[in-house]
């Protein structure tokens, strides 16, 4: 009684979590939408948060670029002053020599335009300026204006000995966005292995739902069928009472089940970006690519697409820069400053333009080192020092990377054999188990061989669809190691124009 008590509870139960799975969902006629697994690669690719975030990724390192580029183009400014109103009273001395205080009043104001270049290869910069000010001294009874023009100036101003960073910027920064440009083909591949995680969670998930709603259906027809050989005398109570026990635990299983796949698809659908609550049904994977890819051929495409290998050259290059300013610093230094020009002043706007005279600037500022108590000098083996270990570093890293593109390779090789043995043994033991009950509903063998057919047939499917997940799996964490496509025989490539 107690037994039929908490049969008829769990009963209850089920059916209050599949209403509420049933509400939960569209109607039926909203349809449902079928999903393969490149289907929902392609749409984590294109709308889920962790595509846009690394596209935002890639934006913020294309407009560094961008902005590094722009920084050697000429540079056109204009820098003015309308006007400037002093009015002070300020100490006159007179020419006997007495102070008196006068009242002032100064307007000034100027106008400059300048065009800058700067020579990254030198490290210095070539600078074109016209400017004009003009004065107006205010007076009670008068006021007197000046101008002064400079129609032209052509300087230059050049650091000699002295660390160039513009040097080591024209190195660095192309690698760098060569880098971020591959780091976003990474973060593609890195989504689309998240995306075959959330399939697989959710279809197992589905297909454990799918078996549980099946086993809960076999075992109470078993358990009907129990109840009258009992009544007959044809099998013993304790048999009766395991196969109750059977219809309990599927029920209890079935609970854990749908709850296990709301949670599964509630995750699916965040990482996704799906808004619409459409019901959702994945279709399992059949067809593997049956590739295999050849170990020194997939260590080659690693070499010559991934991020890291880039992402090791240009700390190298970081370092040698450091090591070249710590000796730059150590050293005499200098830096040349040379102008020539035209200028004019006048009382009249239009004169300060005629007959101009030329005007010359050369400036040599040079600074020496004399004592520092070796401090450049502790700079310069800290540099040197930070450079081995990053070159040390550099080495150890590579040969890591080697290794993990080998043993992935082979793998990868092995996992399609896998698949196609679990695939075979979930064939043979889901017939096995239907071969076991049919021998069972006639009474040829008991229980006990019943449980334990469909215990392994429920192991050899969840075998099967854990090797259905490394195949996949594996096969986009090729894609992202080696940044190439096996399946159409070229490397991966990404429309950066639409970005």
């Amino acid at each position: 009684m107690l037994l039929f008590i908490m049969k008829s509870m769990r009963s209850v139960i089920i059916l209050i979590l599949l209403m509420i799975v049933g509400f939960a969902q569209p109607s039926e006629a909203a349809g449902t939408r079928y999903l393969t697994l490149e289907e929902v690669v392609e749409i984590a690719r294109q709308q889920s948060p962790n595509a846009m975030m690394a596209r935002h990724r890639y934006r913020g390192s294309y407009w560094r670029h961008r902005t590094y580029r722009a920084s050697y183009l000429p540079h056109l400014r204009m820098d003015a002053t309308i006007p400037n109103l002093n009015r002070t009273i300020s100490p006159v001395t007179l020419p006997d020599g007495s102070d008196i205080f006068i009242r002032r009043s100064l307007a000034t104001s100027s106008a400059s335009l300048s065009l800058n270049q700067t020579i990254g290869r030198t490290g210095g910069e070539l600078f074109v300026r016209s400017g004009l000010e003009r004065i107006d001294l205010i007076r009670d009874d008068d006021t007197e204006v000046s101008y002064l023009a400079t129609p032209i100036n052509i300087g230059y101003r050049q650091p000699i000995f002295s660390y160039n960073p513009h040097k080591w910027e024209r190195e660095i920064e192309p690698v760098r966005y060569e880098e971020a440009r591959r780091e976003y083909k990474e973060s593609l591949e890195d989504i689309s292995i998240r995306a075959t995680n959330m399939f697989f969670d959710l279809l197992l998930a589905q297909i454990n739902k799918e078996i549980n709603e099946h086993t809960l259906e076999s075992n109470d027809t078993l358990y009907q069928i129990a109840r009258g050989r009992y009544e007959l005398g044809r099998i013993a109570e304790n048999e009766l009472l395991q196969m109750e026990l059977n219809v309990l635990n599927a029920e209890a299983n079935l609970e854990q089940s749908i709850i296990d796949y709301e949670g599964a698809l509630f995750r699916f659908r965040s990482f996704l970006g799906l808004d619409d609550l459409q019901a959702l049904e994945l279709l399992e994977p059949q067809e593997p690519h049956h590739l295999t890819i050849d170990v020194a051929a997939a260590m080659t495409e690693a070499k010559n697409n991934r991020a890291d290998i880039l992402a090791q050259e240009r700390r190298v290059m970081e370092a040698e820069s450091e090591v070249d300013q710590a000796r730059a610093d150590n050293r005499i230094n200098a830096n040349l400053f040379a102008v020539y020009g035209l200028t004019q002043s006048a009382e009249e706007f239009g004169d300060a333009y005629r007959h101009p005279m030329d005007q010359q600037q050369l400036t040599i500022g040079i600074q020496i080192p004399i004592l520092d108590w070796g401090v450049a000098k502790g700079r310069v083996h800290m540099a040197e020092s930070n450079r081995e270990l990053v070159n040390a570093t550099v080495n150890q890293a590579v040969v890591d990377f080697e290794q993990e593109v080998m043993l992935r390779v082979m793998e990868f090789n092995m996992q399609e054999n896998q698949l196609e043995v679990a695939r075979r043994a979930d064939e043979i033991a889901d017939k096995r188990y239907e071969v076991t009950r049919q021998r069972f509903l006639i009474g040829r063998i008991d229980i006990i061989e019943l449980n334990l057919a469909l215990e392994e047939r429920e192991r050899a499917k969840q075998r099967y669809l854990s090797a259905l997940r490394n195949y996949w799996r594996g096969f986009y964490e090729m894609r992202r190691l080696t940044l190439y496509d096996f399946v159409h025989d070229k490397p991966i490539s990404v429309d950066f124009q639409s970005l």
